[in-house]
């Protein structure tokens, strides 16, 4: 493995060195037991760790090369509705737990997915377009102007593309832009995944035939007149775009790249698997299996990355600005699952090295892949925090601003990934994952690091467990009023033996290697 990518299908883990009551009864490291690991792993103040023979060794080595990871690297996608219901139901609550995501940073906030293109601003003697379901106003202004102020954020904003329309297109962008203000507007997005424009319905006719939003001979080249043709009448603003997801589609970037001059940032949608199109059988079927095979992480990384050097080439920047673990708002039993915190957790870091400039997770009341859901109980607003936001969180710690990715080469165990950053602290950060069903004893190697650790980890019931995911022994718990992590840390403290820091890491499980400055 070099940097994270695991070769075929290995990936890497790391755990508590000193924590007996974490040891299962058997390690998969070559038959040694629990009882022998735990009494080698034993150490009194005079001693170094000792590293048991047969334990997977894991170098961390030089930068790769990657890009640093940018400012604002994780953010949230959110619909159209959704801004309004999160920041009216507790706007400091909601605050938070985006905070939480891009500590000391402007988080980004792209605001539009399907209801891009299902909401307007109400046009002067216009008819609402059959297609328009959600209507605009001074509340949802209102709601998004406070959120983006409160957290310094940089809007990515939607703009209906599928109506079709010039006035309609020009007179939502100038009510974004008095309503909010342009500073806090990073980028105006026309359209959201027009590659499905003539084969989904837009809107009904009286007789239930779903009508599409354009002609079945609708293709790339007719999309990029139309977005040129939309754009001219926008206000002096940057563009996005894109906003597509279809491979078939993305091979036409470098086309759609150089006919917009006005744009400034490549956006793209990616979602390793499909609730809505594959039988059962398929790779793509939402499993657990699926979510933690490699093709859903790495494949899915290397699937952009040639996009983001070809935006790189011409000056501009690429996220990947809606990002989630199955289409069509998730899976119950996987996308609601500890696997998906697992997966997020990997998926982050291979985006970051393939030179992706951010991720924005897709969230929404109600999705089964929602971050967190709203409820009021006696009048208090309080949030359920799900398991993916717990992996998000951890990426967060290990990947601050302008981290950059350290390669990690050894004998990885199966089921096992590793991440290292070196960030801008002098810190060198080291993330073990684990989605096998035993534990796994690794060493972690820093050459030249001498240096006590402190080892936090991520943790759950089992790989589907849906609550009880805890951090650093923290958790939000069944409901969080304040989004902050309630209950004392728990962090382990592990010495190094000759620069090889021991860890053993439990089934389904990840922790977060963290060496202090000399």
């Amino acid at each position: 493995m070099v940097g994270g990518v695991d070769v075929p299908r290995m990936r890497v883990v790391v755990a508590a060195a000193a924590v007996a009551a974490v040891l299962v009864p058997v390690i998969a490291s070559g038959g040694t037991s629990a009882h022998e690991h735990r009494h080698a792993l034993r150490r009194d103040a005079s001693r170094p760790a000792v590293v048991p023979p047969g334990t997977a060794l894991l170098t961390v080595g030089t930068a790769t090369g990657s890009p640093p990871v940018h400012p604002g690297f994780l953010g949230l996608s959110l619909e159209f509705p959704a801004i309004q219901a999160y920041a009216t139901s507790d706007p400091q609550l909601f605050e938070q737990l985006v905070r939480n995501l891009a500590p000391g940073q402007s988080p980004i906030l792209k605001i539009g997915g399907d209801s891009t293109d299902w909401a307007w601003w109400p046009v002067p003697g216009m008819a609402r377009p059959p297609g328009v379901r959600y209507t605009l106003g001074r509340r949802w202004l209102g709601a998004t102007r406070r959120v983006a102020r409160a957290l310094g954020a940089r809007l990515i904003l939607g703009i209906d593309l599928e109506a079709d329309s010039t006035r309609l297109a020009a007179t939502e962008a100038r009510a974004f832009l008095a309503g909010i203000g342009r500073q806090w507007i990073d980028a105006l997005e026309l359209g959201n995944e027009p590659e499905l424009y003539p084969s989904w319905g837009w809107y009904r006719a009286a007789d239930g035939v779903e009508i599409p939003g354009r002609p079945h001979s609708y293709g790339f080249n007719a999309y990029t007149e139309n977005y040129g043709s939309v754009a001219s009448f926008l206000p002096r603003l940057p563009l996005a775009g894109p906003a597509i997801g279809a491979p078939g589609w993305m091979r036409h970037v470098g086309q759609f790249v150089t006919s917009e001059p006005r744009l400034s940032l490549v956006t793209l949608h990616r979602y390793p698997l499909q609730r809505c199109f594959f039988p059962a059988a398929s790779p793509l079927y939402p499993t657990i299996h699926n979510l933690l095979a490699s093709e859903a992480s790495a494949g899915l990384a290397s699937s952009v990355a040639r996009y983001a050097s070809l935006a790189h080439a011409h000056g501009l920047g690429l996220r990947v600005d809606e990002l989630n673990s199955v289409s069509c708002g998730g899976a119950p039993g996987v996308s609601n699952t500890f696997a998906s915190a697992l997966w997020v957790l990997d998926a982050a870091f291979q985006m970051a090295r393939v030179g992706v400039d951010g991720v924005n997770i897709h969230t929404f009341p109600g999705a089964t892949y929602g971050l967190f859901d709203f409820r009021r109980l006696r009048g208090i607003w309080g949030a359920l925090v799900h398991p993916e936001y717990y992996g998000l969180m951890m990426f967060a710690q290990a990947a601050p601003p302008r981290s950059e990715l350290l390669r990690v080469s050894g004998r990885f165990p199966e089921g096992v990934r590793a991440w290292a950053t070196r960030a801008t602290d002098a810190r060198i950060r080291v993330v073990l994952i684990n989605d096998s069903s035993v534990a796994r004893a690794v060493a972690v190697r820093i050459p030249a690091a001498g240096a006590t650790a402190t080892l936090e980890r991520l943790t759950a019931p089992g790989i589907r467990a849906t609550r009880g995911v805890m951090l650093g022994g923290q958790t939000f718990g069944a409901r969080t009023t304040t989004g902050v992590l309630a209950g004392a840390p728990r962090r382990t403290s592990v010495a190094p033996a000759r620069g090889e820091y021991p860890v053993i890491l439990p089934a389904a499980s990840a922790a977060l290697l963290t060496l202090q400055r000399s």
